[in-house]
């Protein structure tokens, strides 16, 4: 971690911190596995966004997706991968990390003081 948690912002996993990838990823992280629509209604994403969302955490993989049929009706089944449960976990747990010490965080007083700043 950097000088204050600020500047260790810029240290989070960007591909799972993007917000619509971190509540596909959240979501996932408590469920063994959802169905599209579920996951679509619970991140209220359209559905090409939940599907580009999908296609990256894929291609990372991060998801796993298992497209099928029932009977004549088509399903689209999305679970975390062993590589995504950890993602998340570290993600989570690096924010938390953030958070304590942001929290703890006091400014440098030989800091120069902003000059009429909002």
């Amino acid at each position: 971690m950097g000088q204050s948690p600020f500047e260790d912002i810029a240290g989070l996993d960007r591909l799972v911190h993007e917000p619509a990838r971190l509540a596909i990823l959240t979501a996932l992280a408590a469920a063994k596995q959802v169905d599209f629509l579920f996951l679509q209604r619970l991140t209220a994403l359209t559905r090409g966004n939940l599907s580009a969302h999908l296609a990256r955490l894929e291609e990372s993989h991060l998801v796993q997706i298992e497209k099928g049929f029932t009977g004549k009706k088509p399903f689209t089944r999305i679970a975390l991968t062993e590589q995504g449960r950890s993602a998340i976990t570290a993600h989570l747990k690096q924010l938390q990390t953030l958070l304590d010490s942001a929290a703890r965080w006091q400014p440098d007083d030989s800091a120069p003081a902003s000059e009429g700043g909002t």
